[in-house]
């Protein structure tokens, strides 16, 4: 049966949602309203794994395939730590360009009859429409009207960060921690296309203003970065948005994500810190959560349920995961006078509720002993049982 939904957020998410519903029914009246311009985004490149490419194989080949194209992609990561290098492979990552993203999306959305509202905010769910989706990011006017029917909470995170671009095309995902009289700070950067790298710059409050940054024009701070991130740098700048400087992060959550006809998506509904490089994967996650959850509940009430439902439960992991990245870098310290080799390792494990605990020296040999021992587990499964008994025979035999 078609309906009309009108989402308001024009972006990863929203755009999602609304190829998905036309594509599952061309004759769904979808409208996506855009407060900003069409063409004007904020951040720079975002980044996701392999994983969320097949999911968007599965919901719509011709989505996944354009997304790729324009994707660069990394499997190494790479940490500076003072004059010390270390380098280790892990899973691919993918690069894009969030003012790419959005130009696929939009075509894809545009294609299929999608009507497109740029400079056109919704401020409130329209009487006509049979649903009303909020995807109109951490700010959303549509949530904040119900407030307290949703839930919301918002946390604010200690750190100071500021999200930059560069000229620097980085060949691996790049950790620099750089130290200073005031402490440390450090830098995330990562390619996203043949010519530009997304550069987050993160620090604590006392190194934030002890290097005066709290007090610097956009220009100044610019500079003192280049300066202590000069050798990762290569000579290439840092590039500013206008008017997008230091910020808090803030984490959101709503202990409900629907009300009658009007549903929440993306960073509406959940924010999860930057350091997992999550928020664009989770978007579009809950995007063809919804849409899946559309076609296989024709009542509207039951579908919403299953999706808020679903998607809950699925973010627990990443959402705690999400908290102790965060906190690993609130203590930093902690953790960067270790082994190079050792700090690295244990950046990997951030996620960890166990490591904030357990000394990190023990943590990293325990760690490393498990590693070891999955490793025999495997080499026994990849043996078969004749020739893991045959091994213990000989084993009890010396």
């Amino acid at each position: 049966m078609a309906v009309k939904v009108v989402c308001a957020g024009g972006g990863p998410a929203g755009l999602c949602l609304a190829i998905l519903l036309k594509r599952q029914d061309p004759s769904h009246d979808i409208t996506v309203h855009e407060r900003n311009p069409e063409g004007s985004t904020y951040g720079w490149g975002v980044t996701y794994w392999r994983g969320l490419l097949d999911r968007l194989q599965d919901h719509d080949p011709d989505v996944a395939r354009a997304v790729e194209r324009a994707s660069v992609r990394w499997s190494d990561g790479v940490a500076h730590v003072r004059d010390l290098t270390t380098r280790h492979q892990g899973d691919e990552g993918f690069g894009i360009g969030r003012h790419r993203l959005l130009d696929l999306l939009a075509e894809r959305a545009r294609a299929l009859g999608v009507r497109l509202e740029y400079e056109s905010e919704l401020t409130e769910p329209p009487a006509d429409a049979d649903l009303v989706v909020a995807a109109d990011g951490v700010h959303s006017a549509l949530r904040t009207r119900h407030a307290e029917v949703f839930g919301t909470e918002i946390a604010e995170g200690r750190n100071h960060y500021i999200w930059l671009g560069t000229t620097k095309v980085f060949d691996a995902f790049t950790f620099t921690f750089a130290e200073t009289p005031h402490g440390w700070i450090w830098a995330y950067g990562y390619g996203y296309s043949d010519a530009h790298s997304t550069c987050v710059v993160e620090c604590s409050p006392e190194t934030f203003t002890g290097l005066g940054l709290d007090r610097m024009d956009e220009a100044e701070g610019l500079a003192v970065l280049e300066k202590l991130f000069a050798d990762v740098l290569d000579g290439h700048g840092l590039i500013g948005r206008p008017g997008a400087g230091w910020l808090n992060f803030r984490t959101l959550t709503n202990r409900t994500w629907h009300h009658g006809n009007l549903v929440l998506l993306g960073d509406a509904a959940h924010t999860t810190h930057y350091s997992i490089g999550a928020g664009t994967t989770l978007a579009l996650e809950d995007a063809m959560c919804l849409a899946d959850a559309l076609r296989t509940h024709p009542v509207l009430p039951e579908a919403l349920t299953a999706y808020e439902r679903r998607r809950l439960s699925e973010l627990l992991s990443v959402q705690s995961a999400a908290r102790y990245s965060a906190r690993w870098y609130e203590n930093l310290p902690r953790y960067i006078d270790l082994p190079p080799h050792r700090m690295f390792a244990l950046l990997g494990q951030r996620h960890s509720p166990l490591l904030p605990y357990v000394p990190p020296q023990l943590y990293y040999g325990l760690d490393k002993a498990a590693g070891q021992l999955e490793v025999l587990r495997r080499l026994k499964r990849w043996l078969g049982p004749r020739a893991a008994r045959a091994l213990h025979v000989r084993a009890r035999g010396r």
